[in-house]
This record gives C-alpha cells, sequence and structure tokens, in this order.
C-alpha cells in the first residue's frame, strides 16, 4: 500500500462528516462482516485487468487488527502466474465451490466479464452472498445481493475515489458492530495517518 497525502487526509476528514459515505459504506461493511461465517470464505474478485490487491491488504490489516479472522480474503485472480504462492494462485473455479456461509467480493469500476458474472450467479444459487463496489454495472447488480456504486456524479469530487471508497469499506467492516459510525470514523484516521507496508508479493 502505498502512503496517504496529509493533504488528502484532512480534506478526506472534513468531506465524511456531510458526504454521507460513512454512513453508505458503514452499511456495507456490516454486511460484508456478516454474510462470510468462516475464515477463507470471504472471496475477494476484481476484473481481469483491475486486481483488488490494496482491498485485500486492507481487510487483512482489519482481520488482524480486529481480531476477526472470516474478514481476512481469499483474492481470486484469473491468471495466477507459475509459481505464484498458494495463497494468490486461487483462480475462478473457487467460485464454483462457494456455497453457503461464504461470500462472493466483487469489485469492478467496469463492467465485470461474463465468466464472473456467471459464476457469480452459481455462487448465489448455492447459497454464497454476492456483494459488489462497482462503478454501477446493471448486469452485476441483478446478480449481487447488495451493491455499493461509485457512480461519476460521485467522482466529481477529487476525493472521493473509487479507492477511496474501498478504504471506507475496509475500516467500517473491521469497526465494532455496535459501534460502527463511530469506530469506523476513528479508524479510518488511524489508517491514513498510517504509512503501510508494501503490497503482498505477485
Amino acid at each position: 500500500m502505498t502512503p496517504v497525502d496529509a493533504s488528502r487526509v484532512l480534506v478526506l476528514r472534513e468531506l465524511l462528516a456531510t458526504s454521507g459515505w460513512i454512513e453508505r459504506t458503514s452499511d456495507f461493511a456490516r454486511s460484508l462482516r456478516t454474510s462470510t461465517r468462516s475464515p477463507g470464505g470471504l472471496l475477494l474478485v476484481g476484473t481481469p485487468d483491475s486486481e483488488p490487491w490494496h482491498l485485500a491488504a486492507h481487510l487483512d490489516d482489519e482481520s488482524r487488527f480486529a481480531g476477526i479472522p472470516e474478514l481476512a480474503p481469499t483474492l481470486v485472480r484469473y491468471a495466477p502466474p507459475p509459481g505464484a504462492p498458494a495463497h494468490l494462485a486461487f483462480t475462478l473455479r473457487r467460485l464454483e465451490a462457494a456455497g453457503r456461509g461464504e461470500t462472493v467480493f466483487v469489485v469492478a469500476e467496469d463492467n465485470a466479464p461474463d465468466q464472473l458474472l456467471e459464476r457469480a450467479a452459481d455462487a448465489r444459487r448455492a447459497g454464497a452472498t454476492i456483494l459488489s463496489i462497482d462503478g454501477g454495472d446493471a448486469e452485476l447488480h441483478s446478480v449481487a445481493h447488495e451493491s455499493l456504486t461509485v457512480g461519476e456524479a460521485d467522482l466529481v469530487v477529487p476525493e472521493i475515489s473509487f479507492d477511496s471508497v474501498q478504504h471506507l469499506v475496509s475500516v467500517a467492516a473491521g469497526a465494532p458492530v455496535p459501534e460502527a459510525t463511530a469506530g469506523a470514523r476513528a479508524r479510518l484516521a488511524r489508517l491514513l495517518d498510517r504509512i503501510s507496508g508494501p503490497a503482498p508479493s505477485r
């Protein structure tokens, strides 16, 4: 993960109080946190051109800090390179085994490919929960139980980006459930102030 610019931190904190994103992301994060019932069952997947490495790292951090093993994601990839570590070598076939108590979490700023939509739909029929953060993909919405859309109108504010919304979700997911909103604000402040290490080796 890259360091967050200090000026962005200040602006983002000011925006949080009135933007509505804390409430929206806290609600979504609550669904994310409660839908997965066993470690390894949170299946995080992006698109062939954009894998959600940063969100995977943030969720892994939150899992450790909050003591919630179910929040540690399994990163699902389209074409892991030969010799990739075992925990970074899961392909879309992992979605074929998804079922009740597991969550397929799709992060796709652009439209999700058909192969992902088909597997997500199959996983839903098998009892898995389907969640998405997306740019307004109607086909993905038809598959997902719950979606958090970051549309063009949201992006006119420079500090609200597809990436920053993922930050908000990961922070809220690690907050104590009865105090999700207040806890998310405090954890977001700590996260944005912290200089984190590099993303996992690919």
